[in-house]
């Protein structure tokens, strides 16, 4: 039996406190507390889609607004990616998904390049989906790849409403990443 890869991150700053704790080869199972329903919703489908077990307890200074928190949940999840991943041995280290959400369609496309770099082309028509600034997606997502270590590409590819295309977007990276750290039998 292969071990699984897990990884488990604690960041304290002046404005978030967070325990994470992510296992690449899980069942989908997710138990998240950002402080942000929207994030909560993201994360939990991130986790669904990917098949990664995540745990995320965060609290924040959620009563500026939701920026810290968010930048602050990517640059640990991203952490916990390259930490559970080790040294990459065997991975098939290419992914890519196109994932309709309704009316939206959202391409994602990782490599696990060992170099971060997000191309970020996500159109989103509202500022705002609930509480949640729609701007802080790509926050999220800089974060994580900038501590991944990763290349992500995002393309909204159609869509009119905001909140299926962000949640599109975290999807279609879960399915991406999914396939990228998968093990590759040939390797």
């Amino acid at each position: 039996m292969t071990m699984q890869r897990t990884a488990e991150i604690k960041r304290k700053t002046t404005e978030t406190d967070i325990e994470l704790s992510l296992c690449l080869d899980g069942s989908g199972i997710a138990e998240i507390q950002t402080g942000s329903g929207f994030l909560n919703h993201m994360l939990t489908s991130f986790a669904r889609h990917g098949r990664f077990d995540l745990t995320v307890r965060c609290t924040g200074d959620t009563w500026v607004d939701y920026h810290h928190t968010v930048e602050d949940v990517g640059i640990c999840l991203g952490e916990a990616i390259a930490a559970a991943l080790g040294d990459m041995r065997g991975v098939t280290r290419f992914g890519s998904a196109v994932i309709p959400m309704d009316e939206a369609l959202v391409l994602a496309a990782v490599d696990l390049s060992g170099r971060a770099c997000l191309g970020y082309a996500l159109e989103i028509p509202a500022q705002k989906v609930g509480d949640f600034d729609t701007e802080l997606a790509e926050e999220f997502f800089l974060g994580l790849v900038r501590t991944a270590r990763m290349t992500l590409h995002l393309r909204s590819l159609a869509g009119k409403n905001s909140h299926h295309i962000i949640e599109g977007a975290f999807k279609a990276f879960a399915r991406a990443l999914r396939q990228a750290v998968s093990i590759d039998p040939a390797a």
